[in-house]
């Protein structure tokens, strides 16, 4: 499928998913986030998938936000809630992708960009990115489920500080408070930097990093203990009993016979 404002590209088992929108700094318009679920939903069945990232083009802007200009005609009761409906189902085909998205964050993610960013599983700042919550600066609030991921990473009293002050943090504030989960050092290019970041995560098996992710989902919806626990128990059945399971058990087994004196 060919994208207007993305670049989707396979790296062996790692989606690769790009807003491809520099000169509008990666706004976030309906059809952006439109492309955006529909890319996330035509590999949600690809079982050949560890993982999948997603960043914005060139270094300034991950997302700064919302397309403003596209929005502003948004006049009734109707029409913002669709758009807030439809902007939502595209961040939660982020959300429920069944293998970890690793948002890698460029630059600035801004408003609705930072809701994007908060819908990845797992955030890389390079060292000049920021991120803030400006929703409230333009007199409105988070649309998109950003607003509840928030608390849930950060806790309530923390989220209504960052949401009332508008606060820009830098990597480094935002690894402080939980938004970051590992920032890129200077002396290497971001896209180096994040190469061998995916490395491990490059090396693990697709029906791993699924029984991974799954826990996440049913712990972040706050299901019960007993069917967390379950949904555990199953994943172990099928990962253990698959061939990946036993070729790498046998390969520390003859490790450990060949150290043996």
């Amino acid at each position: 499928m060919t994208y207007q404002y993305l670049r989707v590209t396979r790296e062996d088992n790692l989606l690769r998913v790009l807003i491809n929108r520099p000169e509008k700094r990666n706004a976030l318009s309906q059809a952006v986030l439109n492309e955006l679920g529909a890319v996330f939903n035509a590999h949600a069945q690809d079982d050949t998938l560890s993982a999948a990232t997603l960043t914005g083009a060139g270094e300034r802007c991950f997302a700064a936000g919302g397309d403003l200009k596209e929005f502003d005609s948004l006049r009734e009761p109707t029409a913002v809630a669709q758009m807030a409906r439809n902007s939502c189902a595209a961040l939660d085909a982020i959300r429920h992708f069944p293998v970890p998205v690793i948002g890698l964050l460029n630059g600035d993610a801004l408003g609705g960009g930072a809701e994007l960013a908060l819908a990845c599983d797992v955030r890389v700042f390079a060292t000049h990115a920021k991120i803030a919550f400006v929703q409230g600066t333009l007199g409105i609030s988070p649309a998109w489920g950003g607003g509840a991921d928030l608390i849930r990473v950060v806790g309530g009293s923390q989220a209504l500080k960052l949401l009332s002050r508008a606060d820009l943090l830098d990597a480094t504030a935002a690894e402080r408070v939980g938004l970051a989960d590992a920032i890129a050092t200077p002396e290497r290019t971001f896209e180096d930097w994040c190469g061998e970041f995916l490395v491990p995560i490059k090396a693990r098996k697709p029906q791993v990093m699924r029984a991974f992710k799954a826990l996440v989902v049913a712990t972040r919806e706050q299901r019960s203990p007993a069917a967390v626990r379950e949904l555990e128990n199953a994943a172990l059945v099928t990962t253990w009993l698959h061939p990946d399971h036993w070729a790498a058990a046998e390969k520390v087994l003859a490790r450990i016979a060949g150290a043996a004196p």
